[in-house]
């Protein structure tokens, strides 16, 4: 009797147990579930769930091997450049350069300029790498440490946006787009400052570290001859641009899709049919609603485009796969690249990444500043671009 007295206390404590387990997952798990139920029940209650699935499925295929592939040639190509610069010291002749640009614009030591040197060659986690090395993060004050994350995060991929503005045809436009991420850099890296400066007076005077030693010399130069030099750098480049491509192919699939599917709308005949890029055009409805403002700060003549920016809050990669179609639509105008180059530079994914980011430089808890000072920052880039095309216009 008290052994089955006892497998039952047991049994009434796993019950209990279970249900505590339970109960801990229903504050997320059904506002999830309510979420995901409420997209597909729109989209297949207007499209069909059959024409739904379809579109989904053929629009993300198409995507892989018609923009994943593309791009993914343009960062293996961008990365043997890169590497390349980096192998005969175009990069540090770049640095020295920007150096005297560092302090009075973006209130960075001049060492900070190799930072944007090498985001706009890569992505923006190269910023976490040189923050990380001691040699390069003794030079800097705490408020401005912590703002490296916006300073490099403006210029991620910017080599690898440019290239593809100017594969589809346009080359004026993207220079003033890197003008005005520019732009957007100086606004999101000063309001950061100042935010940190805000929440820690005392960062101001303190120092990340209290090494005082001078950089050591840079290593010298294997004695290799130029032709291996060269090999090598390619070579290295683009595996490394291989792995960029691979880790953009989720961005592009998963968030373009949806964007596309929310953007674009039924096949010409006004039916859906499950072919690819079909969709419910909620993004342009939503959009039309504060078109005045879309069309004044950034000048765009489509309520389409607004699809772009939205996708480079999470990838640029995934927001450069829409142009292809923006242009095939006739949406897309000079000022449409300069807005795109700018916004999609400055922003380039940084929700996606501004989190390891700070979190890896110890400074968590300041994420939450850190996004909001680079939204602020991005919408700056996009105006900023806007204002300079249309006074290129004037000019020519």
């Amino acid at each position: 009797m008290q052994q089955f007295e006892e497998e039952a206390t047991r049994t009434s404590e796993t019950i209990k147990t279970a249900r505590k387990s339970i109960a801990s997952y229903i504050p997320q798990g059904i506002p999830c579930l309510v979420c995901v139920i409420a997209l597909f029940w729109y989209l297949g209650h207007l499209m069909g769930v059959a024409n739904m699935l379809n579109t989904l499925m053929h629009t993300a295929h198409d995507l892989l091997l018609n923009t994943v592939f593309y791009l993914m040639g343009i960062c293996v190509l961008t990365g043997a450049i890169g590497r390349l610069f980096v192998e005969f010291g175009v990069v540090k002749l770049l640095e020295r350069l920007l150096r005297p640009l560092m302090g009075p614009l973006f209130g960075l030591p001049g060492v900070a300029a190799l930072g944007a040197v090498m985001t706009f060659l890569s992505d923006n986690p190269a910023i976490i790498s040189l923050s990380q090395d001691k040699r390069f993060s003794r030079y800097f004050k705490k408020f401005q440490y912590i703002s490296l994350t916006n300073f490099g995060t403006a210029f991620g991929m910017g080599l690898l946006v440019m290239v593809f503005m100017i594969g589809q045809g346009f080359f004026i436009e993207p220079v003033i787009g890197l003008i005005g991420a520019f732009c957007g850099c100086i606004v999101s890296t000063r309001l950061m400052q100042r935010f940190v400066i805000k929440a820690y007076p005392t960062f101001v005077k303190e120092n990340v570290t209290d090494e005082l030693d001078q950089l050591p010399e840079e290593e010298a130069t294997e004695s290799k001859s130029v032709f291996i030099r060269v090999l090598n750098s390619l070579l290295d480049g683009g595996r490394t641009g291989v792995d960029v491509g691979i880790a953009i192919i989720p961005g592009v699939l998963i968030i373009s899709t949806l964007v596309m599917v929310l953007t674009f709308g039924a096949s010409a005949t006004g039916e859906y049919t499950g072919a690819a890029y079909e969709g419910v055009e909620l993004l342009p409805w939503l959009a039309q609603k504060v078109d005045v403002v879309f069309e004044w700060l950034f000048g765009f003549h489509d309520p389409h485009l607004v699809a772009f920016p939205i996708t480079a809050l999470g990838a640029v990669g995934a927001a450069l796969s829409l142009v292809p179609n923006f242009m095939s639509q006739g949406w897309i105008d000079g000022n449409a690249i300069c807005v795109f180059t700018a916004i999609g530079m400055c922003w380039s994914g940084y929700l996606s990444t501004h989190t390891a980011m700070l979190d890896s430089m110890g400074y968590r808890q300041l994420t939450p500043k850190a996004i909001l000072a680079h939204t602020i920052g991005g919408i700056a880039a996009a105006i900023s671009a806007h204002a300079i095309y249309v006074l290129w216009t004037l000019i020519m």
